[in-house]
């Protein structure tokens, strides 16, 4: 995913604000994540929430107002319980300005309660991961 920081999310030094990376790391996961047919509605509609339990980032440079810049999203194995993402966030030039990953629980909808992951997202994410190289799926 590629994006270009807004006048608004830089501060005072002209930086990108460092909490900013979370929520970008969030939209490229949620568009990984629709490109397998998995949008935040539809995983809803199925009674399924993915709440974050771990969160954690390195940052490298920092990425600048109207720099674009690109977030490579991976997932490394097919979740059972937890699903693990890894980030790359890289400027035009290629530089790494973060490294990041994170951890999410499947959860039913109207329990709240942790549930293994739903077949239907097996099935979704299993012929591209297969595919992509039968250790990884990835997206930029």
């Amino acid at each position: 995913m590629k994006l270009r920081p807004r006048y608004g999310e830089v501060d005072q030094m002209g930086y990108v604000y460092h909490a900013n990376y979370v929520s970008y790391c969030h939209q490229a996961r949620t568009e990984l994540l629709r490109k397998f047919g998995l949008n935040d509605k539809y995983l809803e509609d199925m009674n399924i929430m993915m709440p974050v339990i771990s969160f954690n980032i390195d940052y490298k440079k920092p990425a600048h107002y109207d720099e674009l810049i690109s977030i490579t999203t991976t997932i490394k194995d097919l979740p059972k319980t937890r699903f693990h993402f890894e980030f790359l966030i890289c400027n035009e030039e290629g530089h790494i300005l973060s490294k990041a990953n994170s951890t999410l629980v499947f959860v039913d909808k109207k329990s709240r309660f942790p549930k293994l992951v739903p077949v239907f997202i097996i099935n979704k994410l299993q012929a591209s991961f297969e595919h992509k190289n039968k250790h990884s799926l990835q997206s930029s």
